[in-house]
């Protein structure tokens, strides 16, 4: 299952599994990154708390945890390549995984034609 914030991140759930990472329109808007700080495994993150931030040439974003939930990784490879990120960040380019603490709060959020239908109508 695949589900979308209205803050562009992604969250694929697979079982009581998660990844995480920012959409493709979150990384244009962005730009090319340079630099990723990831949660640290263990980190509890309620839902719309910041989990982690990303930089590119033009900004520093927050990137929020959809869910409530207990990091179990952190894509090192993103640490050490951002650009990651800009190159596949619905594949290589994830940001970090948890173990969901309260499903019913992926009710709360968007199915991919809602997350489409947002940023065509740019209300986000």
């Amino acid at each position: 299952m695949l589900k979308f914030t209205t803050d562009h991140e992604w969250i694929k759930v697979e079982g009581d599994s998660a990844t995480i990472g920012i959409t493709e329109h979150a990384q244009k808007m962005l730009g090319d990154l340079v630099f990723v700080q990831l949660p640290k495994p263990g980190a509890a993150l309620d839902a719309g708390a910041a989990a982690c931030v990303v930089e590119s040439v033009k900004a520093a974003s927050d990137v929020y945890s959809p869910v409530k939930g207990e990091v179990t990784e952190a894509n090192q490879q993103v640490v050490d390549d951002p650009t990651l990120v800009n190159s596949d960040p619905a594949g290589q380019g994830w940001l970090f995984k948890l173990k969901i603490a309260d499903r019913s709060q992926l009710d709360k959020l968007m199915d991919e034609s809602a997350y489409k239908s947002m940023i065509a109508n740019d209300q986000h």
